[in-house]
């Protein structure tokens, strides 16, 4: 265990002084053990969270100071998680090119329901990795052949999936619709072997209305931008879901682009399945977002100005560096001798 102590205590026993302060308890470290005091609950909880860490550290398990930190950060805000089950996805993984590793408390939730359950729901704004992990999830286990195809879906048109008046042939016009998905396939894999997935339908791209009809079993079922699918839809996919499958529904609730007559199927959704035992939802916020810092500022910006009632917010401009001055005066003209 000896080789483990220095991760689990972390700098200056940062990681201990974390688990008291989440978990309420006084820790007391001795030369060979470590005594927890507090209420019998919260011991009982530390206790199984050491022995575990034991246990672990003697099957291989190898962990740093910073995921012992999150793991005890997520563990505070989530009981109903262990340490074996964020364990597992606390490890870098290798998604064909690509290394995938949670990078925030709710990426970390995300991961361990993608792992646990049979259909889960990832709720929030644009670049928090609901989508990608997603992806990540659904490659790893068609490479290691835990299901034989994955299929990604999205809604084609915003409000209705009316193709026919773009140009090309049918694929040419639903491709634009499902470019991130398939930009998400092409970080983790060669082009070249998405190519031949896609042509041996190992990988199946298609809007949510080709879903219809078909249950899809030993498949990994991604629904992308389903907040743009209706009731009707919503049913209709879920329902498709056969034997040895994953199903994934992402989407963003504040950029519902289908008309008010038409419902939402992903909120109606969220309503009629919270309660349904197998079925996780987690949920992303601004604080998750990993594209560029501008985007965490903007999801942050359009939400204060909705719960501002949609009133104009004072507009305060800084001034440019390259501002003309507000009289121009004649530039100097030195002669030379």
């Amino acid at each position: 265990m000896s080789s483990g102590i220095p991760a689990l205590f972390g700098a200056r026993d940062e990681n201990l002084k974390l688990l008291e302060e989440s978990f309420h308890v006084q820790l007391a470290v001795n030369s060979d053990h470590v005594t927890i005091d507090g209420p019998e609950e919260r011991v009982d909880r530390v206790r199984r969270f050491l022995n575990t860490y034991v246990d672990l550290l003697h099957e291989g398990q190898d962990f740093s100071a910073a995921d012992l930190k999150n793991i005890i950060r997520v563990m505070q805000h989530d009981s109903s998680l262990t340490l074996e089950e964020l364990a597992a996805v606390s490890r870098q993984r290798m998604v064909g090119k690509k290394s995938i590793h949670p990078r925030s408390l709710n990426q970390w939730r995300y991961l361990v329901a993608l792992e646990r359950d049979d259909l889960v729901f990832g709720l929030g704004p644009a670049g928090t990795g609901k989508t990608y992990l997603a992806v990540a999830m659904a490659v790893s286990a068609l490479l290691a052949k835990r299901v034989s195809r994955i299929i990604l879906t999205r809604p084609a048109v915003e409000a209705g999936e009316k193709l026919g008046f773009l140009p090309g042939s049918l694929q040419e016009k639903i491709d634009p619709y499902l470019r991130p998905l398939y930009d998400a396939l092409h970080d983790m894999l060669d082009a070249d072997r998405v190519k031949r997935m896609l042509e041996k339908m190992e990988i199946e791209v298609a809007p949510v209305a080709f879903m219809r009809g078909r249950t899809l079993n030993d498949s990994y079922i991604i629904m992308d931008e389903a907040q743009n699918c209706t009731p009707e839809q919503m049913k209709m996919v879920l329902t498709r879901q056969g034997f040895n499958s994953k199903m994934v529904v992402t989407g963003d609730l504040t950029q519902i682009d289908l008309p008010q007559s038409r419902g939402c199927g992903l909120l109606e959704a969220t309503k009629v399945l919270r309660a349904v035992d197998g079925i996780s939802f987690v949920a992303f916020d601004e604080q998750d977002v990993v594209r560029h810092p501008l985007v965490q500022k903007i999801i942050m910006a359009y939400d204060r100005y909705s719960q501002s009632g949609g009133h104009q917010l004072p507009l305060r401009l800084r001034p440019s560096a390259v501002e003309a001055p507000e009289e121009s005066q004649p530039a100097e003209v030195s002669e030379s001798s």
